[in-house]
């Protein structure tokens, strides 16, 4: 047997049982009975991979999305998904556009569910992404706590100038942000010509997720613009009411 895939394997069932509670690297290594050297480096490994996921510095590990996808857990992230499934097919039959459900993971966009329009013009996107580009990951980028925003600014550095137009300083970053904040709402419109409108999920007034809807510009007139934003809305309430009723 390859005793590093043990060790990833006993690592993962170890971070598992903790539930959504993160475990220092301390704790696993202890666990697992290894050096931290050497689980360090498992570690890394099985973050980059998105297995495992680094909330904080000081916050430990906990499992990631890519471990949920693998066993296809609709549970995955507090019952989100259970939540939003069937109103997220609603929506995009009423729009005939495809939409999607995003969290913030490891400092990317993730797509936790989708559901695709029947157009004959498709727009396609990857399940994880930049946060800059996309509607999805500005909106959450946008909810974040003071610490955590700063942090990931800090890592992520400024947008350039074709992902985000406009902005030449932190605080033009930091402005927009509030903007979005603001209404509730993110629109982005991609050098492809990929338009994306996003608006907040939320669970105990806390933004946990995005709901998304993203298509051709060409189809993004001034009138359907308008529904697409309603709908949306409408949808996100129907979706926070499910999650407020959990507890």
């Amino acid at each position: 047997m390859i005793q590093v895939v043990i060790r990833a394997l006993d690592i993962l069932d170890f971070v598992a049982k903790g539930g959504n509670e993160p475990v220092s690297l301390a704790e696993i290594a202890e666990a697992v009975d290894i050096n931290q050297s050497t689980c360090a480096n498992i570690v890394k490994t099985l973050v980059a991979r998105n297995y495992l996921e680094h909330p904080g510095r000081k916050s430990g590990y906990r499992l990631g999305a890519g471990a949920y996808q693998l066993t296809g857990n609709l549970a995955y992230h507090d019952n989100l998904v259970p939540a939003a499934k069937d109103v997220m097919e609603a929506l995009s039959q009423s729009l005939n556009e495809s939409c999607l459900l995003g969290i913030l993971r490891n400092r990317k966009r993730f797509i936790v569910h989708i559901v695709h329009g029947d157009q004959d013009l498709q727009v396609r996107t990857r399940t994880e992404a930049d946060i800059y580009p996309t509607a999805t990951g500005r909106l959450l980028l946008s909810f974040l706590p003071p610490k955590e925003l700063e942090a990931t600014i800090g890592a992520l550095g400024l947008p350039q100038p074709p992902v985000w137009s406009g902005i030449a300083s932190r605080e033009d970053l930091l402005q927009e942000l509030r903007d979005i904040r603001r209404k509730e709402m993110a629109l982005t419109l991609s050098p492809k010509h990929i338009v994306g409108l996003a608006v907040p999920i939320r669970k105990k007034e806390q933004v946990i997720a995005s709901l998304s809807i993203y298509l051709p510009e060409s189809r993004f007139t001034p009138g359907h613009r308008e529904e697409i934003l309603r709908r949306l809305r409408e949808a996100a309430v129907t979706i926070n009411e499910r999650l407020a009723k959990e507890g």
